[in-house]
């Protein structure tokens, strides 16, 4: 007696995996451009006297396949404009926009909800 046991399909040839890395790059890239949008149009809306040069330097900057960083470039006046730096208040009047303590608590509760539309757009290609 003999059994012939058959795989194939997307799990056995390699679809599946390729479907669920699309799918978690796909996630990672929906919420990094919304948290981006975000915070330029918190930065936009708020900032009274704005030149450009703040927001131009916002960007993001994929760190690996699962995490992508969005951030200003380092300007040196960025924690003075968010309220951390050291001559925010007390020491001057100015408390700092919070943007991006803003944005981070937008993207924790809007994120997963963006990141599954991501993930459903591929199941097909995971299940044959």
């Amino acid at each position: 007696m003999s059994i012939d046991i058959d795989f194939r399909g997307p799990l056995f040839d390699g679809r599946a995996e390729r479907a669920i890395q699309d799918a978690c790059e796909g996630a990672r890239d929906k919420v990094a451009e919304f948290a981006q949008q975000h915070a330029l149009r918190l930065m936009h809306a708020a900032f009274r006297h704005p030149t450009g040069y703040y927001e131009s330097r916002v960007t993001t900057t994929n760190v690996s396949s699962e995490v992508a960083l969005v951030h200003d470039q380092g300007v040196v006046y960025g924690p003075w404009l968010e309220g951390v730096g050291s001559r925010n208040a007390p020491v001057t009047r100015f408390p700092g926009y919070w943007h991006w303590r803003r944005t981070k608590g937008v993207v924790a509760s809007r994120g997963p909800a963006i990141a599954e539309r991501e993930v459903r757009r591929h199941l097909p290609e995971m299940g044959g």
